[in-house]
């Protein structure tokens, strides 16, 4: 960063009792109040040079008691520090200009009408020379600047300072990254400091620029993309990092959900308007952001709570990206009730997802995405299952919702199964059968059939046809020409009866009775019935 000094004399400002003064053997003959602090200075310096207090020294000048009088300039650009500045300067003492206090100091200067008419050489006609020759020749320079300009309040001419700054930053931005010679912030992992020192990273400027504020931000990113200079990832990596910068992350959201702390107006306010300027700041080719990040967003969204083209627009694109979501991306917070999700979002996103694998659906890279959809969203399943408050009619309804191609098996879809079981142990015997008729024995793995014969929440019907496919699949594996035998009436009953044991074993020590899962009369005549054909064929039949 660049530095201008002017003036030689040493520093003579001083305070006493609240009052700044500067040492010197002639009387103070110049009163000036700025905010909360009085100035004792001289005419001489300061009216030679401030074109503002030579007309207002004019209309007021000494009282009847040739004692002055105070000259109030409350309302001075950048307050006591930018007037001090300007003071110095008419001393002549020495002060050291930058990009920090260069905003300050010229608008101070140009309220005080610190010009070349006025004076040779004056402090206005420096600092825009300061402007020109390094300011704007530096990266951090003008970013510094649009940073400080932005904070400055009350003054009018900014507009001269923000569109050089804006245009040096764009131009600079455009430059080829192996051309980068200034300095930058880059501070995220994986990037070698030595290697910066050899090539800049194509995002060297994306940090920086996401200190500023939004609107400026938003005019770099505009004109940016409006060049079609640089590639679409690029400008989406730079969403990105702004929005690390200026959005809740997922743990923060869930933290505020859960404390029930309390969202201020102004920060919701803040936080929709910088969301809707990053969904529509996100440029259309497909995979300029990724879909961990639009979930982000979509988390945001609910959370902040935006205009439904804003969060239908996140709705499409999340759904055209779902393949690149992880199960925790799919986990959506109701924002009101820390305990339940929101499941009309993800809903939404699944049924975007399969508009597109309809219209694409002999596409093989669409049947790899929806392989990946289907081990993702039964992931999925598996963490709602955990939902005290989730109807069982709304899980069936959700696990239906993804068609069959999407399954090659069904080990995922079990588990999401047993855990919502496990965590409704209450369940009704006829939605307990609802539950567990999504399942097809023939896609469960050796493994997860065996856990499934033994597990206690299981009904007794999808435990017989386990044991059917069980023994088909022993009987294939020893022989495809070997018959096998179905599951006698004794197997089926000896299931049955270690079922029950297994839940009066759970149940007494928690002081629990769940109700003994028992066959109805009809299923317990057709188990006879299928005993006795067994035994009339010599209990072999071909395989199936």
């Amino acid at each position: 960063m660049k530095y201008m000094k002017l003036g030689s004399k040493p520093d003579t400002f001083y305070t006493e009792e609240a009052v700044r003064s500067v040492m010197s053997d002639v009387p103070a003959d110049l009163i000036i109040l700025v905010n909360n602090t009085k100035y004792l200075l001289h005419k001489f310096p300061l009216l030679l040079k401030c074109g503002l207090l030579q007309r207002l020294w004019s209309d007021t000048g000494n009282n009847e008691t040739g004692q002055p009088i105070p000259i109030a300039l409350h309302d001075i650009p950048g307050g006591e520090e930018a007037f001090e500045l300007c003071a110095k300067f008419c001393y002549g003492i020495s002060i050291n200009l930058s990009a920090h206090n260069f905003v300050p100091a010229i608008s101070a200067a140009k309220f005080l009408r610190m010009t070349e008419s006025v004076a040779k050489g004056n402090f206005t006609a420096k600092l825009e020379s300061f402007f020109e020759s390094c300011i704007l020749q530096g990266w951090k320079d003008s970013i510094v600047t649009l940073q400080t300009v932005w904070r400055q309040s009350g003054w009018s001419d900014e507009h001269r300072i923000v569109q050089p700054c804006l245009n040096s930053v764009i131009e600079k931005i455009l430059v080829h990254h192996s051309q980068v010679a200034w300095s930058y912030t880059y501070t995220r992992p994986g990037y070698p400091k030595k290697q910066q020192r050899t090539s800049a990273p194509k995002d060297w400027w994306t940090e920086d620029v996401s200190e500023l504020h939004l609107d400026l931000f938003r005019s770099i990113i505009s004109t940016v993309r409006s060049t079609k200079k640089l590639p679409a990832g690029l400008i989406g990596e730079a969403l990105h990092v702004y929005a690390c910068k200026h959005l809740p992350s997922p743990q923060e959201i869930r933290e505020h959900v859960q404390s029930s702390s309390a969202r201020t107006d102004h920060t919701l306010s803040q936080h929709r308007r910088a969301l809707e300027s990053i969904v529509s700041m996100i440029p259309t080719e497909p995979g300029s952001v990724s879909g961990s990040f639009l979930f982000r967003l979509l988390k945001v969204a609910n959370y902040v709570g935006v205009s439904p083209s804003v969060k239908a627009e996140l709705v499409r694109r999340s759904g055209r990206q779902m393949d690149e979501a992880t199960a925790d991306d799919l986990i959506v917070p109701s924002p009101t009730d820390p305990q339940s999700h929101d499941i009309g979002t993800v809903e939404a996103v699944l049924e975007n997802f399969l508009v597109q694998f309809r219209r694409q659906e002999e596409n093989e890279r669409m049947m790899v995405s929806m392989a990946k959809v289907g081990k993702t969203f039964d992931s999925y399943l598996q963490t709602i299952a955990r939902d005290v408050t989730l109807p069982v009619s709304k899980f069936i309804q959700l696990a239906e919702s993804l068609p069959e191609i999407a399954r090659q098996e069904h080990d995922q879809l079990y588990q999401a199964i047993n855990s919502y079981l496990e965590e409704h142990p209450e369940m009704s015997k006829a939605d307990r059968k609802k539950l567990c008729r999504l399942i097809d024995c023939r896609k469960l793995s050796p493994e997860t059939r065996a856990n499934a014969i033994a597990n206690e929440y299981m009904p007794l019907r999808a435990i017989v046809k386990l044991l059917f496919f069980e023994q088909e699949r022993i009987s294939g594996a020893s022989s495809s020409k070997a018959a096998y035998a179905i599951p006698s009436g004794n197997e089926i009953l000896s299931a049955e009866v270690a079922q029950g044991d297994r839940k009066k074993t759970r149940d007494e020590p928690e002081g629990r009775h769940r109700p003994k899962e028992t066959p109805s009369p009809s299923e317990a005549k057709k188990v006879k019935d299928r005993n006795e054909k067994t035994s009339g064929i010599g209990g072999k039949h071909k395989t199936m």
